[in-house]
């Protein structure tokens, strides 16, 4: 028996790997459906115990899916095709130079060049978007339908998966899955949540300084929120660098600490504090790591697989410490062994954890 198990996981290797070669360049796609799908199971579950039917529920937990990575990536393409003619004229509105005096001594740091190649490297990749719509238009579909597929089927799906888990090691599939279910929260619905409250505070905060382009800034300020540790700072370093080489000295100064403090830190205070207990443990060094690490290696998709592999990594050390600390010995007295003291309640050492779950 164990021979055979051995040759039908040489199997199921093989052919996953030839599947992966094939499919490489729906990836992306599958995974970001398996990844939505498997956070929105409670959502679909929630609904099914309001009496709303399989199907019924099934499809509005889609229609959300799709809602959300429309709203994900939406502005990057609004940004990219529709305003990307505001988006070059801010970038070639900057000095070509910047004045730096240090003891006395003045140099002059020309940065046109710079100016150039961004500019450049900006209408190559919405060139290239524009290009590759009817593709993307294709990959939605396969997304969608994934997402309803696995949804709809997750009563069999989870069943299945449980099956070719021992039953001595379903302790640890589960910590796996709830650290997997808490970094999917923290890397899908924390972020977006965020990036739409800087979005909403960074708007008014912009037109109220009088910028030209102030749609464009605030939603440069919500993607921004998904890079991790500089995120919106980014941004306000660069207006108070213009507003510096502008020689607005005052105009600096509060656009660091007021348009700062509202667009780079108040989001942080008003949303990540009330989504904080959802979400992974996980520290910003790690989670760099996650993130430049999965970018470099795997593109855009990487943002998410970098750190969910770090968090799953740090789930398994932990298991493995966890087994070799020592286990704390009761003491034996008077009571015989097997016995509990008295007062104690006895347990049910047959009950069953494993209740499956009715769909």
């Amino acid at each position: 028996m164990s021979r055979r198990l051995y040759v039908l996981g040489g199997v199921l290797a093989a052919v996953a790997t030839l599947a992966a070669v094939i499919l490489f360049e729906v990836l992306g796609t599958v995974f970001l459906a398996l990844s939505v799908a498997y956070l929105l199971v409670p959502l679909r579950r929630r609904l099914r115990g309001y009496g709303f039917s399989r199907l019924t529920s099934t499809l509005a937990v889609t229609a959300t899916a799709v809602g959300g990575v429309l709203a994900l990536f939406g502005p990057l393409g609004y940004l990219l095709i529709v305003r990307f003619s505001e988006v070059r004229a801010v970038i070639r509105g900057l000095p070509e130079s910047i004045p730096l005096g240090v003891g006395g001594l003045t140099y002059e740091l020309v940065v046109s060049d710079a100016i150039t190649v961004i500019s450049r490297e900006l209408t190559a990749l919405a060139g290239s978007i524009a290009a590759s719509l009817p593709v993307l238009l294709i990959k939605l579909t396969l997304f969608v339908l994934l997402v309803f597929s696995l949804l709809h089927n997750q009563q069999d799906i989870r069943s299945n998966v449980l099956t070719v888990v021992p039953p001595n090691y379903r302790d640890i599939a589960e910590a796996l899955h709830t650290r997997a279910r808490e970094t999917l929260f923290a890397l899908y619905v924390l972020q977006a949540a965020t990036a739409v409250g800087t979005f909403l505070i960074a708007l008014p905060v912009f037109v109220l300084f009088g910028y030209s382009s102030p749609i464009v800034l605030a939603t440069t300020a919500g993607i921004l929120q998904f890079v991790p540790i500089a995120g919106p700072s980014l941004l306000i370093v660069v207006l108070v660098g213009g507003r510096l080489v502008a020689g607005d000295v005052a105009g600096a100064l509060a656009v660091g600490l007021i348009a700062g403090g509202l667009i780079a830190w108040l989001p942080d205070l008003l949303i990540r504090p009330r989504l904080a207990s959802r979400t992974a443990d996980l520290s910003g060094s790690l989670y760099f790591i996650g993130f430049v690490g999965g970018l470099l290696s795997l593109g855009a998709i990487g943002i998410i697989v970098g750190p969910l592999v770090v968090a799953l990594l740090v789930e398994a050390a932990s298991l493995v410490s966890r087994e070799f600390e020592p286990t704390s010995q009761t003491p034996v007295g008077d009571d015989e062994p097997g016995v509990p003291p008295e007062g104690a309640e006895p347990t049910d050492a047959t009950t069953s954890t494993g209740t499956p779950e009715t769909d």
